[in-house]
């Protein structure tokens, strides 16, 4: 009897999960087996023409300069966004976590709206405040600047301002994050480090630092990632311009797969361009995943 109800339970187990199962292999483990397969055919994606080559087009891109350009501009725009959107999103979280702060709700919600916005929204509204006769020229101007600057104009400084509209948009959620970890912290010990004289720095840096470190390890793993995967704010804004300095992954990767005004779609050769990329996301994740289990380790003996 306890036999049957044991089965029972697990046929209803996997009852449940069964729909979760099969979207996430109709919508991504069905769509990467497809660009394993695509990466090795000469194949435009719109045609009935395609042939197989093998590992020809990772050879191509080994080669290719505009491939390359994107994909260091990925890492770029994640050495741009990462260290600021910790900093700021653990900044905030330690501020909006205070209990003595007065409507902390509302400026929780303020910080998380741009997280839920569109981000084709967002693109476009900051394409009129940072344009040349936009609202931070404006501001600018008031501040004693005698030039406006086109910072989405100027190759130099396009990558850095998309890097801080993403970290403007993205802070809410890893600010989330941040004050998830801190709730794990022991409000009895702090109380005991206050008694005992220790200041707010004292605190945060003796007691919260090393328990939320292992929260924080997944959250900067997060974020790289995200970073290394950006494309929609890109897109919206630039369109990988001016002079592909804003070029990364995604755009590369759309722009060969599918826009015209590279001539023939290749779909072949843009699923290469991902997968090969795909497996250095893989290899970062693994690295840093790797340490963060280290870092946990060491703090446990």
């Amino acid at each position: 009897m306890h036999k049957k109800r044991k089965l029972r339970q697990y046929i209803w187990c996997w009852i449940f999960i069964l729909p979760t199962t099969l979207f996430y292999i109709g919508f991504q483990g069905w769509p990467i087996l497809s660009s394993i397969y695509y990466s090795a055919l000469n194949w435009s994606g719109i045609s009935s023409d395609k042939s197989f080559v093998g590992l020809s087009n990772f050879k191509e891109l080994l080669s290719d300069h505009w491939f390359w350009n994107a994909f260091a501009n990925s890492f770029k725009y994640m050495l741009y966004s990462v260290p600021l959107l910790i900093v700021l999103s653990l900044f905030l979280a330690v501020l909006l976590n205070e209990k003595t702060l007065k409507m902390r709700e509302v400026y929780r919600t303020l910080f998380f709206l741009p997280v839920i916005t569109t981000a084709s929204i967002v693109g476009i509204i900051m394409l009129f405040i940072w344009s040349p006769t936009g609202a931070i020229n404006g501001l600018m101007q008031l501040f004693g600047a005698k030039r406006t600057v086109n910072f989405l104009g100027q190759a130099s400084l396009a990558l850095p301002t998309v890097a801080v509209i993403g970290v403007w948009k993205d802070v809410g959620i890893y600010m989330i994050y941040w004050l998830a970890a801190l709730q794990s912290v022991p409000q009895d010990v702090v109380e005991a480090a206050k008694i005992d004289g220790a200041g707010k720095w004292e605190e945060f840096r003796y007691i919260t630092v090393p328990i939320i470190l292992p929260i924080g390890g997944v959250i900067i793993l997060l974020a790289t990632i995200n970073s290394l995967k950006v494309f929609d704010i890109v897109q919206t804004m630039t369109g990988g311009g001016p002079f592909f300095a804003t070029d990364v992954m995604g755009t590369f990767v759309y722009r060969t797969a599918y826009a015209s005004s590279v001539g023939m779609p290749r779909l072949g050769y843009a699923s290469a361009a991902a997968m090969l990329f795909g497996l250095c996301v893989i290899l970062i994740g693994f690295i840093l995943n790797t340490l963060k289990n280290l870092i946990s380790r060491k703090r446990v003996d």
